[in-house]
């Protein structure tokens, strides 16, 4: 059997590992061949031979650096992935950025609640209206779209609803007028006259376009509430409910009779605005090929060797060693036993496969730990409870007494 042995030494040079990761960074190159006479002899070089060349340590320690720099991002990329997504793939490597938690993922967050409650957000919305008749209770909004004309993202007239149709999100009597109009004008009234109104809208009894001038913004904002609630609740004299597509109006319109039965307070027609319900998915997924979406498109690359601190490399050598092991394992497995003189020689493949599974487990749960332990969640929690600590220990303190 002619088996390849370690001579004891080795000289690295580029080109000498299978990827060439690092072979261009100076402390990977000085540390190749440390690194392979310190496995050698971890492995029982000079008493024992070693069936592994040098090639074989460079490949190890290769692999040990990549596995480091992968468990290092993987951790920064959980630890970070909220406040990367939308950024910029081609932006450059973020190996050495210091990165500060932004409030990007829940302003978008904040939109898509805004889209159901109206008030912003990224999905469109849209109004439309259609006549009452004398005598019929329920209406189809199927109806309305099979004849609308509008145009959305995904089309025109019936196309332009996709295959999801339309939710409705307010319904009105008469042709929506912007609150925000109404507050600011004293005589435009809710219903109640202009005095009333002028109380609602303003302060005592300014209107809403002086009382802006004297109250903070926030009471604007709950006047605005209350004419949307009160023109919904007090100015119509029809309920509804709605089911699916299906509008039901209560009581049962009735235009007969003088002055058509309504005696001038029932409406003819009934306005809704709407919100097209695959523009609300489309809303809420951005399909972009250049900005970071998922952890396997953010931009981390192989750690720089050179920028590893001495707690790393030592992590790395140990893992180099498990490695080697493991190598040298599969090559004295190819035989289980050498013939010599009247007898024959039992290797060890089954314990070095045994102790470089269990030491490359081991490494990486106690790496995995460290970097729990230093998360920013972690870190946080441990900030915590010495704040707590310091304050209890503070209340231990008597006051100082002052004498004059």
């Amino acid at each position: 059997m002619n088996v390849p042995i370690w001579t004891g030494t080795s000289t690295f040079a580029a080109g000498a590992t299978p990827f060439g990761f690092y072979d261009a960074q100076a402390d990977f190159d000085t540390d190749a061949d440390k690194v392979a006479d310190f496995c050698a002899r971890r492995l029982g070089y000079p008493l024992v031979e070693i069936e592994l060349q040098s090639g074989s340590f460079y490949t190890a320690f290769e692999e040990a650096v990549t596995t480091y720099g992968n468990e290092l991002y993987a951790y920064k990329v959980r630890d970070n992935q909220l406040t990367l997504e939308g950024l910029k793939t081609g932006s450059g490597p973020l190996n050495q950025a210091l990165i500060t938690p932004s409030f990007e993922p829940i302003v978008r967050l904040t939109e898509m609640y805004g889209a159901e409650a109206g008030s912003g957000g990224n999905v469109p919305y849209y109004s439309g209206s259609f006549g009452l008749t004398s005598s019929i209770q329920d209406y189809d909004f199927e109806t309305f779209m099979s004849s609308s004309k509008i145009t959305s993202s995904l089309g025109t007239g019936l196309a332009a609803f996709g295959s999801s149709g339309l939710e409705v999100k307010r319904v009105f009597y008469q042709e929506p007028l912007p609150a925000s109009a109404i507050l600011m004008d004293p005589y435009n009234g809710f219903g109640f006259g202009g005095a009333i109104a002028a109380g609602i809208a303003g302060v005592g009894g300014f209107g809403g376009g002086e009382g802006f001038l004297m109250m903070p913004l926030n009471y604007d904002l709950q006047v605005i509430q209350s004419i949307d609630m009160n023109r919904q609740v007090r100015r119509s004299n029809y309920s509804f409910e709605i089911r699916n597509t299906k509008l039901r109006i209560f009581p049962i319109p009735n235009f007969s009779g003088a002055n058509g039965g309504c005696d001038g307070c029932c409406e003819r027609n009934i306005w809704f605005e709407y919100i097209i319900r695959d523009e609300r998915i489309e809303g809420s997924v951005k399909k972009t090929p250049t900005q970071v979406t998922n952890v396997s498109n953010t931009p981390y690359e192989n750690p720089n060797y050179d920028y590893i601190n001495s707690i790393g490399r030592q992590w790395i050598f140990e893992y180099t060693l498990a490695i080697s092991k493991e190598m040298l394992g599969y090559v004295r497995g190819k035989y289980s036993s050498i013939p010599i003189p009247n007898a024959e020689v039992n290797l060890n493949q089954g314990d070095l496969l045994t102790a470089a599974t269990s030491e490359k487990t081991a490494l990486l749960e106690r790496l995995r730990n460290y970097f729990d332990e230093t998360s920013r969640q972690a870190l946080l929690n441990r900030r915590a409870s010495e704040a707590e600590s310091k304050m209890i220990e503070l209340q231990q303190v008597p006051y100082t007494i002052y004498i004059a």
